[in-house]
């Protein structure tokens, strides 16, 4: 694979976890005009699921050629970010983020296996630098995120429906983009519209409670969602899917800085250690392969 589009590849993964990152603001909006937490994913999906039917409707001939390998990849897509959110609901944000980023070690798992890619050492130290990163931010001293309920492992399931997604998308790197986009949003739709009328049916939102969010929704899926979730899905079809998982971790990296800055969450000695190591694993394979190559 030539360098220059690998390395195009590991900085959209790395654009797109930043993206991520910044997803809080219009959640936290929403659930600040009254919209239950279910409920904020389906409108989530909603607004660029409308802004892309254009797209689906140009696309549509590619689309159907793409066929059943198509829609599953963007099926498991959808259905990862669904549970992801869903997840969130239902046990602690911090156990939620650390059983869905376990994601690294499945992509390695069924790189290995499917892909027969190796496990390297590098990519080993990786694994554990954010490992360790992620205790430091959350959990340190407090044991291992071992699933403990619903919620959990809902967390854990996101996190393995990733790895499979960004398996497939490696796999069938001829399906393009801007369909795997329109699927996901699609896909993360009707899915989470599922859920959310069948757990929260008395919480869906009247018109008048969204239109207040609209704008400053729209503004984010214009400007960041669409083009982060482009660069999501068309980095990992020339990267090994764990490092994909590991490039992705900028989300937590940009999530607790923007929070700290934006919303006054805490941020000290513990907080800055955490996210050095999370962003020090995130970019330990492609620094050493760039020492690598200077080298020679």
């Amino acid at each position: 694979m030539p360098v220059a589009i690998e390395t195009r590849a590991k900085l959209a993964c790395l654009y797109a976890g930043a993206v991520w990152g910044l997803f809080w603001i219009p959640l936290r909006a929403m659930e600040n005009a009254g919209l239950h937490n279910l409920w904020i994913t389906t409108i989530y999906f909603l607004v660029p699921a409308m802004c892309m039917l254009p797209v689906l409707g140009l696309r549509w001939g590619s689309i159907r050629r793409g066929g059943v390998p198509l829609q599953l990849t963007v099926m498991a897509c959808g259905a990862a970010l669904t549970l992801y959110s869903a997840s969130i609901v239902f046990t602690e944000v911090v156990r939620a983020l650390m059983l869905f980023y376990l994601m690294p070690v499945w992509g390695f798992l069924l790189a290995r296996v499917v892909l027969k890619e190796r496990i390297t050492a590098v990519r080993i130290a990786a694994m554990g630098i954010a490992a360790l990163g992620m205790l430091t931010l959350f959990g340190l001293g407090a044991g291992l995120p071992v699933p403990r309920n619903a919620g959990d492992w809902m967390g854990l399931l996101a996190g393995m429906v990733w790895a499979v997604a960004t398996v497939r998308i490696r796999m069938h790197e001829d399906h393009s983009t801007a369909d795997l986009t329109v699927g996901f949003f699609l896909w993360g739709l009707i899915l989470s519209a599922a859920i959310s009328l069948v757990l929260a049916p008395e919480h869906m939102p009247g018109f008048r409670q969204v239109v207040p969010v609209l704008p400053m929704l729209l503004g984010f899926v214009l400007l960041l969602v669409i083009p982060g979730t482009c660069a999501a899905l068309w980095g990992p079809k020339f990267l090994n899917p764990g490092v994909t998982g590991l490039l992705y971790m900028t989300e937590v990296v940009v999530g607790m800085i923007s929070a700290a800055l934006l919303a006054g969450e805490p941020f000290g000695g513990r907080e800055l250690a955490g996210v050095i190591l999370i962003a020090g694993a995130s970019l330990l394979e492609p620094l050493t392969l760039l020492a690598r190559r200077n080298a020679n």
